[in-house]
């Protein structure tokens, strides 16, 4: 058996067994420093849901939520096929196709039940804006006055449906332009479909530039058959979950963009 992890040494690891003479090749989720037994149990009841409705995601091989047999929470699940790189011009075939696989989740309606919470932001186990409300992160003009925005209004209500909670493009695994896989379902829960329409826009803009997220909302309304509503709404609520420096200048100058962009939208869009 060989180990590989798949993420700064802390895991998942990839594992390659021999069964009968064959190589198999797994994923190992365990507890790291930020992920918890919670969002172990989360990611093992996600993929059986996902299962249960023929959705493009790993397959559940084996849990131990309470670390008796391996002594740690565990999950195992298959390897998917294909790629999570995104070529440095992306092509609109993909974002459509990104749109209409988030489309195939938000079709299940789902109520909150253990381990898939209602998750009121993309990657909900985080609240920078939270953090910045309360003092313990700086902020700038543009964040404090949209969160205050966004706080003097009511969350749009509907009804919830499966999320994956954090979408993005190392989590969609491509074997073409058209074909994507959705990994690592550790954050999903229930929710509203913009909580997943938000941050692949706001990543695709801050990836991109804002002026490449059209894409994601067409495939998503193609695949739906729906108008996707409060987009504005749910841009904001993604891009004020992240840092207030992200990673480099160009990056924080396109989320701020981005932000700035759904600021003038809200209340256009129903």
């Amino acid at each position: 058996m060989s180990v590989q992890a798949l993420h700064d040494n802390q895991g998942p690891w990839r594992l390659i067994v021999e069964v009968r003479g064959r190589r198999k090749h797994l994923v190992l989720r365990s507890l790291t420093p930020r992920i918890g037994p919670e969002l172990i149990a989360t990611g093992a009841a996600a993929l059986e849901v996902a299962e249960t409705h023929g959705l493009r995601a790993p397959r559940l091989i084996a849990k131990d939520l309470d670390g008796r047999t391996a002594g740690a929470p565990v999950t195992l699940e298959t390897v998917v096929a294909g790629s999570t790189a995104w070529p440095r011009a992306v092509p609109v075939a993909r974002l459509h196709a990104a749109g209409a696989a988030l489309a195939q989740v938000h079709a299940i309606p789902l109520e909150p039940r253990p381990h898939l919470p209602l998750r009121p932001r993309p990657i909900a186990v985080d609240d920078f804006a939270r953090d910045r409300r309360q003092g313990h992160m700086v902020t700038s003009r543009l964040l404090r006055t949209a969160d205050e925005r966004l706080q003097s209004m009511a969350q749009p209500e509907g009804e919830t449906v499966f999320v994956h909670g954090d979408v993005w493009p190392g989590n969609m695994a491509w074997t073409d332009d058209t074909c994507c896989t959705l990994i690592d379902w550790k954050t999903a829960g229930v929710g509203d479909p913009g909580v997943d329409i938000g941050e692949l826009r706001k990543q695709i803009a801050i990836t991109y530039g804002p002026n490449a997220t059209a894409g994601v909302v067409d495939g998503w309304e193609q695949a739906s058959g729906k108008s996707a509503t409060n987009v504005a709404y749910w841009d904001a609520v993604a891009a004020l979950n992240t840092p207030t420096a992200l990673f480099s200048t160009v990056a924080t100058a396109r989320r701020d963009a981005f932000l700035r962009a759904a600021l003038d939208r809200l209340g256009d869009d129903g």
